[in-house]
């Protein structure tokens, strides 16, 4: 019979290594919300402050674009926010970007011509 393994023995050999952020983003929380980057956070908590004055209102959090082609959904883009802005009486897409993909380049074209709308990169 093999050898007993302890349960601090047992959680090393199964425990997976937290695996690191390749933009080296660190997911912060805000209230019981989590965000995958303090740049991100503290988007949020500015537009936070311009709904309770406000200036903009219908704050979207992660909101989704499916794209469909010849009836094939191709992908999902997911903005970071999205809200009305009252004094340019217009809807905003926001995402908060540190580093460009040309992926997420592509995918932001796609659902700019798909959707006609402009997404803002902050």
């Amino acid at each position: 019979m093999g050898k007993k393994l302890s349960v601090k023995e047992y959680r090393r050999l199964t425990t997976r290594p937290k695996k690191k952020n390749k933009f080296r983003a660190q997911k912060t929380v805000v209230g019981n919300r989590t965000f995958d980057s303090k740049k991100e956070a503290a988007r949020f908590a500015q537009l936070g402050q311009l709904q309770q004055a406000g200036i903009i209102h219908s704050l979207e959090l992660q909101p989704e674009f499916p794209i469909w082609i010849n009836g094939i959904k191709v992908f999902t883009y997911r903005a970071d926010f999205a809200y009305f802005d009252v004094p340019n009486s217009q809807r905003v897409i926001e995402d908060v970007k540190g580093f460009k993909t040309q992926v997420y380049i592509l995918k932001r074209k796609a659902v700019e011509a798909y959707y006609t709308v402009k997404i803002t990169e902050v």
